[in-house]
């Protein structure tokens, strides 16, 4: 009998080829891009309103990196993300937590959990600028605002969502209310947890550029609102470019996390 030279190696036990459907997303992943621009190219070509090409938003990019003011732009609207982001995220996963697993503390929060929801964090803005300033501070608490609304209600409904078969298990063994928590509602919430972390992601970076009407004078919102004054295009789609590709990234960065700290999750 021949052994396959493709799973078997010097009587070494079988290599799963893992790494293909991960090169196959890549290349498409690739392709889409490619295709994209070559569709925006096209599309630019008929003239619409004086859509830019990619080559007219490369130059301009080019010429704002030449001059060092996107990187102030970047560094300023990171900040603010990050900063917001993480405040929102610390605040909303104890609450989210303390709501899932006590009645009182649902029956206390939910109600200014759901009002608050339902207002976009836009409409807070000259409220935050009455009682805020016209500072840095407005402009992070928008976007915790935005950041803490979706991952609340991601932790809330991981919690109320563990299997009580588990928790009885856990219980009939002999665990207590801290252990129980700790070693079953914590893990089995931790996939929900970092959806909302996602989204959360997302409606900080969508916050951004309102949160930055408030007297900013750096930031890639604060430029493509100065661009628009003048009709730059060219520069209003390079803010827009760096959002997306800025979010994508940090994006990435959460869903390499939630593979590392999920691996007994089943995944497709």
């Amino acid at each position: 009998m021949s052994s396959n030279p493709s799973t078997m190696t010097n009587g070494q036990a079988p290599r799963l080829r893992s790494s293909r459907p991960a090169d196959r997303l890549i290349t498409l992943n690739i392709a889409s891009v490619a295709i994209g621009l070559v569709a925006w190219w096209l599309v630019s070509k008929l003239d619409l309103n004086g859509l830019p090409g990619p080559q007219a938003v490369l130059e301009r990019c080019l010429q704002l990196i030449g001059n060092g003011s996107i990187f102030v732009d970047i560094g300023a609207s990171l900040r603010r993300v990050f900063l917001g982001f993480a405040i929102g995220t610390l605040l909303a996963v104890p609450i989210g937590f303390l709501m899932g697993w006590y009645g009182w503390a649902r029956g206390l929060l939910e109600p200014y959990i759901q009002f608050f929801r339902t207002i976009p964090p836009l409409a807070i803005i000259p409220v935050a600028i009455v009682f805020l300033g016209i500072g840095e501070v407005p402009k992070v608490f928008v976007i915790t605002l935005a950041a803490f609304l979706v991952s609340v209600i991601s932790t809330f409904q991981g919690v109320i969502t563990v299997d009580k078969v588990l928790i009885n298990a856990a219980r009939v063994l002999g665990a207590d209310d801290f252990t129980v928590f700790r070693r079953v509602v914590i893990p089995a919430s931790t996939p929900f947890i970092l959806v909302g972390m996602r989204v959360g992601l997302g409606a900080a970076w969508s916050t951004l550029v309102a949160s930055e009407l408030i007297a900013a004078q750096e930031g890639l919102g604060h430029r493509m609102q100065q661009a628009q004054v003048y009709y730059d295009l060219p520069t209003i789609f390079v803010g827009l470019v760096l959002i997306g590709v800025l979010g994508m990234v940090m994006d990435r960065a959460i869903l390499w996390a939630d593979k590392r700290l999920t691996t007994w999750q089943e995944r497709r």
